[in-house]
């Protein structure tokens, strides 16, 4: 007796996580109270962090070995949109922080 085994297309289970994720990701951010705003700005702050670095290796590849120029090109855009994330989420958080201090007279 043989067992038959499918494998799902890899594309597809990456496609079905990523569904996934953005629906969970819009569930969870829409339910957030105005008071927990500021803290989610700084996790995702942190997680720009991380793309920023896997972005910068991306773009580095072409120097260690032989990597395509598309990886360099994607990298470089990654970077670019995680930097001005990280400086948009400062600027938010600041602002938003700036709401709970007291008026000076």
């Amino acid at each position: 007796m043989e067992h038959v085994v499918q494998a799902v297309d890899p594309f597809v289970f990456r496609l079905s996580i990523f569904v996934l994720a953005v629906f969970v990701g819009y569930f969870v951010v829409w339910s957030v109270t105005p008071a927990l705003h500021t803290p989610l700005m700084s996790v995702t702050n942190a997680i720009s962090s991380v793309i920023v670095v896997g972005a910068l290796l991306a773009v580095g590849v072409g120097m260690i070995t032989e990597g395509s120029g598309w990886a360099r090109a994607f990298g470089f855009v990654a970077l670019v949109f995680a930097c001005v994330n990280i400086f948009g989420g400062f600027l938010v958080t600041q602002r938003m922080l700036a709401m709970y201090k007291k008026k000076q007279k």
